[in-house]
């Protein structure tokens, strides 16, 4: 819970909670109002704090967009180990199925993070911070890695490039994403059956 303390007309946040109350407030700004609409001043205004109290966390925005953009693996790295935790004893088949789905609908329910995760701004910027940079290379390494251990159990192809797949299959799942969001899909049977027929087809090149 939020620990705050009354000292003035404003709130006083705790150092730890202030920086969380800011991400989360960043967060519904980008979600509800379009990045735009950000700026350091207008995030302490809405958190009922002084001017300078976000600068404690973030030297300027685009390390504020950072540290957005690692929350955004943070929860996503979340929602993908409980489907992987839930799936177990489930046929590999289903799982890759319920894989597909739980990341193409963490990427459009929570567009306001996953925009930042891949968007081409922080990716493209001199300012990239080392952390978010780690965040992204953890999470793809983590699924290198789970193939591996796959293969060694004689579970998936032994002929399987696992790096390689991987990057395949994040550049699907990525695109299939972007098309959601950005709305150029809007059926929700059309997006149902384009992911059942991706999981279908991720499934057969591990099982090659």
């Amino acid at each position: 819970p939020m620990a705050t303390t009354r000292s003035t007309d404003k709130t006083t946040y705790h150092h730890g909670d202030l920086k969380a109350v800011l991400l989360d407030e960043t967060a519904r700004i980008l979600r509800d109002e379009g990045e735009s609409a950000l700026s350091l001043r207008r995030l302490a205004a809405n958190v009922g704090v002084s001017r300078t109290a976000p600068y404690h966390h973030f030297k300027d925005k685009q390390s504020l967009l950072s540290a957005v953009a690692e929350e955004g693996f943070i929860r996503f790295n979340r929602t993908m180990k409980a489907v992987l935790e839930q799936g177990r004893g489930k046929g590999g088949e289903q799982l890759m199925l319920e894989y597909v789905k739980a990341y193409v609908d963490f990427a459009v329910n929570n567009s306001e993070y996953y925009d930042l995760m891949y968007g081409s701004q922080l990716w493209r910027s001199a300012s990239l911070t080392s952390t978010l940079l780690s965040s992204a290379r953890s999470t793809l390494r983590a699924d290198v890695e789970r193939l591996q251990g796959l293969q060694a159990r004689g579970l998936i192809s032994q002929t399987l490039d696992p790096l390689r797949f991987t990057q395949v299959a994040w550049g699907l799942l990525h695109g299939i994403s972007r098309l959601l969001i950005d709305g150029i899909y809007t059926d929700p049977a059309s997006a149902t059956s384009i992911c059942e027929t991706a999981a279908e087809m991720l499934w057969q090149k591990l099982r090659e």
